[in-house]
């Protein structure tokens, strides 16, 4: 392996890609030859090649590196950090990507500008598209309509110097947490992921500055995210509500939502006030409205009970502030709202429970705000939370719903791949009472595959791995029915409409 030609490799790659101009060349040659402790270029000849991503070339760089103890232990997080450190020379300032990204939404609008940046975050390796390849995904069709199912494969484990770099670090915060904007162009340590091949753009909403960058991780089309210039703690109010308008009238083309405020029904980042976004029709979104009512105060705008597991009520209107303001009447409500019956208590010695979690998006020109109505309270019967996944299915997800999950889009751990790859041999063989219960791997899933054998009659090789697919949705469908307050019975559903008298000015006659 020639490192020289490497180098030159990636230089052509840069001008391919545009984030480098032929007055960058020797330039970037020099700042990669430092990085690689070189002293001169030597002349290679480089055939033309048109990559999709440099991964390749980061490849053959990374084995020189080890080779020449560049990098002290070959293990993925340090070569994450060091194939961070080469990408960084190539992207370009954050003055001119920010500079670049206006240009774009002034002269052709909002979605050549987000074209631009998200092929950027692309190019530069930020997205690491041949992680993210690795995901397995599928659709499964629900009485909901068909749930998107993801099995994450693209999160490499953390290995073990990591994990105790991270214990150990008792000293250093910064930057305090994963979306804050120092982020940008930071080194990276043990502890906290390298990241001079990120970039943000500052955006403006109602009257506060919030940055968009993109998720590393994409579990959808354009992932992003929307954050806050403060590192605050996330909080649903009127004025997020009100956001969230602004941020899809800016980028139309767009969704947006944020997670819960609340621990269990909450995101994983509850520390820092953001939004998620993207380029991507999730089932909810197509799923219709099943019960329609009116507001007296506000004629202008749709309401509707949405057909969906969770228990989901849109908003539709062309004025943002009347929607960000019945929003907020809605969530009062909630906030305080009980019903012993259905297990709803809104508050413990003081704790909160109740919360929403919203999701935006223009439809057909009117913006559409879609509620979901969330609660985190535990039982002794239901620990994890009385309205999070039961344990009847926490051999496919046990994890928190979050809001890509509360959007139809079920995010699974990778352990799923083996375990129903085993789980599928053992069915066939029909030795689930023998082998199966015995096997770690399957033990959990014996009286699910039961069940499924029991409803399939017909399973054999050919379908079987489909036939797991396809329950494995549906059992997604029920985590997240696990997951609504009202449930979908009689019962449920007068509940839901009893809070929805609640709400301050709804016109009772008009719930139908």
């Amino acid at each position: 392996m020639n490192i020289y030609k490497e180098i030159e490799r990636l230089i052509q790659y840069g001008l391919q890609k545009n984030m480098i101009s032929s007055w960058d060349v020797d330039y970037l040659r020099n700042t990669l030859l430092e990085t690689f402790n070189l002293d001169a270029a030597e002349p290679v000849i480089v055939e033309a090649e048109n990559l999709e991503t440099p991964f390749d070339i980061l490849e053959n760089m990374l084995e020189y590196a080890i080779d020449e103890q560049l990098i002290p232990d070959d293990t993925v997080t340090q070569r994450d950090l060091f194939d961070t450190r080469i990408m960084g020379r190539l992207v370009p300032r954050p003055r001119e990507v920010i500079r670049q990204f206006y240009e774009l939404y002034k002269k052709a609008g909002p979605e050549e500008a987000t074209n631009y940046f998200y092929e950027l975050a692309k190019s530069s390796h930020y997205i690491r598209t041949d992680r993210v390849a690795k995901n397995v995904n599928w659709s499964s069709t629900t009485t909901y309509g068909d749930m998107e199912i993801t099995i994450n494969l693209s999160k490499p484990e953390k290995d073990p110097k990591a994990i105790a770099a991270a214990k150990e670090n008792t000293s250093v915060a910064y930057p305090k947490c994963l979306l804050c904007k120092e982020n940008v162009g930071y080194a990276g340590r043990l502890d906290h992921p390298a990241r001079q091949n990120h970039r943000i753009i500052p955006i403006e909403l109602t009257g506060q500055r919030w940055f968009l960058q993109y998720s590393p991780y994409v579990y959808y089309n354009e992932h992003a995210i929307v954050f806050s210039e403060e590192h605050s703690p996330m909080k649903i109010s009127k004025e997020g509500f009100g956001r969230l308008l602004h941020f899809v009238e800016q980028f139309p083309h767009y969704f947006v939502g944020s997670n819960a405020d609340l621990p269990i029904v909450g995101g994983s980042i509850l520390s820092h006030d953001h939004f998620q976004a993207g380029r991507h029709p999730f089932p909810m979104e197509k799923a219709p409205i099943e019960e329609s009512m009116d507001f007296d105060d506000y004629p202008g705008i749709k309401v509707g009970k949405v057909k969906w597991p969770m228990s989901v009520i849109r908003l539709q209107g062309e004025d943002r502030a009347d929607i960000a303001n019945l929003a907020d009447k809605i969530l009062q409500s909630w906030k305080s709202y009980d019903d012993e019956s259905l297990d709803i208590v809104s508050e413990t010695d003081g704790t909160q429970h109740n919360t929403i979690t919203p999701i935006a998006r223009v439809r057909n020109g009117v913006f559409e705000l879609d509620l979901v109505l969330r609660n985190n309270r535990t039982s002794s019967a239901h620990p994890m939370g009385i309205f999070h996944p039961h344990e009847e299915v926490h051999h496919i997800k046990k994890e928190n719903i979050g809001l890509i999950e509360v959007m139809g889009l079920a995010v699974l751990p990778g352990r799923l791949v083996e375990e129903m790859d085993v789980l599928a041999r053992h069915m066939l063989k029909n030795d689930l009472d023998t082998e199966a219960i015995m096997d770690e791997r399957t033990n959990k899933h014996v009286d699910w595959a039961k069940q499924i054998i029991a409803t399939h009659p017909q399973l054999n090789a050919n379908n079987i791995k489909e036939t797991l697919k396809q329950e494995i949705g549906r059992t997604f469908s029920r985590v997240l029915e696990h997951a609504g307050v009202f449930k979908r019975t009689p019962e449920g559903e007068e509940g839901f409409r009893r809070f929805l008298k609640t709400v301050e000015w709804c016109n009772q006659e008009e719930l139908r």
